[in-house]
């Protein structure tokens, strides 16, 4: 019955922008998920993917759409990281259904259960038929639109009969584009905080926080007022041991009011700028009347001028004549001038552009003169460059550029990231012979064999990149050039079923790219 409520709550407020069969709610490239017809009394099933930011998250559900509770949704979730762990402002996750048509159903809170749990079952109900579902981390569980942390979405769906299930091209959402997760107002959770407080207290912490960011101290100080005093009632309940279905009644409450605090305030911004508008609007009339005025008096003295003209005329009659003539020789002298000025602005043009033409070839001399002069001194010192990098390893070279593979002897054993006492020297020479080589960028890759498990093998070889990394910078190799990356087992040059071919997979390669 309660999510029934949030869900009525959150339809009468949500709003999307729809273009064509895509829903907008910010200005940046969209997610995409797959839109699914639900079946009346038809059981389907649903697997769920982590985004490309939570790719390891996972979860699947079961939809059945009836004729009289509208469409029921049982999602069984896992692996979700705690929400303040995202950045500032998330405290809970919620579960969201979007139509292709526009429509946005909050469909519920995934509710913490201890430090790290989540419950990982839910059951909701929603009356629209064809939708998407995702989970996004939320700073409380009744806001209007998904934020940007958009944690899961659906895939393909397939039915228990074996029914083909119609599905749209494509739904596209974005997450909501407030600032109010990136401003520095924004309260962060700390993990003690998380650890200790009930979720319901820190999601109306961020309730407040954004009733406050919408400008609630200004247009909806009664209602900010009594959330505040309703979350301080909440943490006083809290901190004095009240049960946890008290604090969380309570808790709510606060959400629920700094939520009606933050509408309100947007009401009122609202109603505000209207009535800023129509005081702009009746100081232009006013302008505009004062300007009619000082136009029909501009009149009066026209015509006053004009009675004079006309007493007037008759005296200028004799030298009217006179005056026309003027008036012709000076048009015709004036149609002359034109046409020369004209012959001479474009005889001008052309000029000017041909000297821009001169110009710009002289410039695109130059410069392929320099680009060819560039390469052909890059093409001298690559040769000395290679032979000078011989003594430090095995050196070749293919389509990236050069490849130096430092020997198993730089370090100190076989599973370690720690150097041998005789590299030192070789690294400080290798450092100062990259440092004098500022045309190539500097990618440095660590392999290891499959002894061990992933984890451990990709720890070293990241271990092993940074550490050669941070030696060859500290010789004066400006850290911009350089790159590091721990690949583990996954890229062999050999099977790994003898101690020589592993041998050869354990390898350090630094690549020399050009950057000419």
């Amino acid at each position: 019955m309660k999510i029934l409520k949030v869900i009525n709550f959150l339809i009468i407020f949500s709003a999307f922008f729809l273009f064509n069969t895509s829903v907008f709610a910010q200005g940046d490239v969209p997610r995409e998920t797959r839109s699914v017809t639900y079946p009346v009394d038809e059981t389907v099933m649903l697997k769920f993917r982590g985004t490309t930011r939570f790719p390891r998250m996972k979860g699947e559900g079961k939809i059945q759409r009836t004729k009289k509770n509208g469409t029921e949704i049982e999602l069984s979730v896992s692996k979700m990281p705690r929400p303040f762990e995202l950045g500032a402002g998330f405290a809970t996750y919620v579960v969201w259904a979007i139509s292709p048509d526009g429509q946005v159903d909050n469909l519920g809170e995934i509710k913490r259960r201890g430090f790290f749990d989540f419950d990982s079952k839910i059951s909701v109900t929603t009356p629209l038929q064809n939708f998407a579902l995702i989970i996004t981390a939320e700073p409380h569980y009744l806001v209007r639109r998904p934020s940007r942390a958009i944690m899961l979405e659906n895939l393909n769906p397939f039915s228990m009969s074996g029914k083909t299930l119609a599905t749209t091209t494509a739904v596209q959402y974005f997450g909501n584009s407030s600032d109010y997760f990136s401003d520095t107002r924004t309260p962060e959770i700390a993990e003690l905080d998380y650890s200790k407080t009930p979720s319901t207290i820190l999601q109306a912490k961020q309730a407040v926080a954004l009733a406050k960011f919408a400008g609630a101290d200004r247009d909806a100080k009664e209602e900010l007022a009594q959330s505040q005093t309703i979350l301080q009632n909440a943490e006083n309940s809290w901190k004095a041991g009240r049960d946890e279905e008290t604090v969380d009644i309570v808790a709510r409450q606060a959400i629920g009011a700094a939520v009606k605090a933050e509408t309100t305030a947007a009401v009122r911004r609202e109603a505000r700028e209207k009535r800023n508008e129509k005081t702009r609007q009746d100081a232009d009339i006013r302008d505009a009347e004062n300007k009619i005025m000082d136009a029909q008096g501009e009149v009066a003295n026209i015509r006053a001028e004009l009675a004079r003209e006309t007493r007037n005329r008759e005296l200028a009659e004799r030298d009217a004549q006179n005056y026309a003539n003027q008036v012709k020789e000076l048009r015709d002298e004036l149609g002359r001038l034109r046409e020369e000025f004209g012959k001479n602005k474009v005889e001008t043009e052309d000029v000017k552009a041909k000297l821009a033409k001169i110009d710009n070839e002289r410039q695109e001399a130059e410069r392929l003169q320099s680009e060819s002069d560039q390469r052909a001194r890059f093409q001298m010192n690559q040769g000395i460059l290679m032979q000078s990098l011989r003594k430090f390893g095995a050196v070749s070279q293919d389509e990236r550029g050069i490849i130096l593979t430092l020997p198993e002897n730089y370090w100190s054993g076989i599973r370690v990231s720690s150097f041998a006492p005789t590299a030192e020297p070789k690294l400080t020479s290798l450092g100062e012979v990259l440092a004098s080589s500022a045309e190539y960028k500097i990618t440095v890759e660590a392999h290891t064999d499959n002894k061990g498990t992933p984890e451990e093998l990709e720890s070293l070889t990241s271990e092993r990149a940074r550490a050669i990394s941070d030696k060859i910078t500290s010789f004066g190799v400006n850290q911009e050039r350089i790159e590091a990356k721990g690949f583990g087992s996954a890229l062999p040059v050999a099977p790994n079923s003898t101690n020589a071919n592993r041998a050869k997979n354990r390898r350090v390669q630094i690549i020399l790219v050009p950057s000419i």
